[in-house]
């Protein structure tokens, strides 16, 4: 299989805005699905951690879009990056355009979410059903969408550093609200942010085999 070199800079254009993005492909036709990134607030398309996540899910099969779910005048409003409504709306109009996009519009759809983007990413897939084949939370906020955990069928893996106490508490209430397939993982000695070294490699590793999983046409 023939893997990219690199991202590619795009735009796309939803209702009067622009959002910017990385688009990676798996260059032949051999892509495992297509991982859309919800980022936490104050993040954006350049994170360093999601960008790690998605250079590993590119080595194994995955293309992947990381976008700026608000526009920079949007991104000056600080409560614009906790308004998970906006966001959600953002991400769900995204997914739409990866599956009418002609390189994309074939793959299997997962999310990624991070931190407060895991509720955006809970919440889209609530909406979406079946069209979403897999959720990723790598250090998320369910109850940020706790309404809509019910109604999610797309298999969820829930990731939370082992130093990250009262969000490890979060996840497993939100845990229980799940009635799809569901797991809780806790990656030892990992703070909220997984800087810790090697903790990444792992959160990659849990990610790509729960997409091998479930991500099939």
């Amino acid at each position: 299989m023939k893997i990219a070199d690199s991202y590619k800079e795009i735009e796309i254009y939803i209702d009067n805005i622009s959002l910017k993005g990385k688009l990676r492909l798996v260059e032949d036709k051999t892509a495992k699905g297509m991982v859309i990134f919800s980022h936490g607030s104050g993040s954006s398309r350049l994170s360093v951690r999601n960008n790690y996540v998605a250079n590993l899910l590119l080595e194994n099969g995955y293309s992947s879009l990381l976008f700026d779910l608000l526009t920079p005048e949007e991104d000056f409003v600080y409560e614009n990056r906790f308004d998970i409504d906006l966001l959600t709306e953002r991400l769900l109009k995204v997914t739409k355009w990866v599956r009418n996009y002609k390189y994309t519009k074939h793959l299997p759809i997962a999310f990624f979410g991070a931190s407060t983007g895991a509720a955006s990413a809970l919440n889209a897939a609530a909406y979406l059903g079946n069209k979403v084949k897999a959720v990723v939370s790598r250090g998320g906020r369910p109850d940020l969408a706790i309404q809509s955990l019910m109604y999610i069928t797309a298999p969820t893996l829930l990731i939370v550093g082992g130093n990250d106490e009262v969000v490890i508490e979060l996840n497993k209430r939100a845990k229980a609200k799940f009635k799809c397939n569901s797991e809780l993982k806790i990656v030892e000695g990992a703070s909220h942010l997984f800087t810790e070294h090697g903790k990444l490699e792992i959160v990659s590793k849990l990610t790509t085999a729960w997409f091998d999983k479930y991500l099939k046409e």
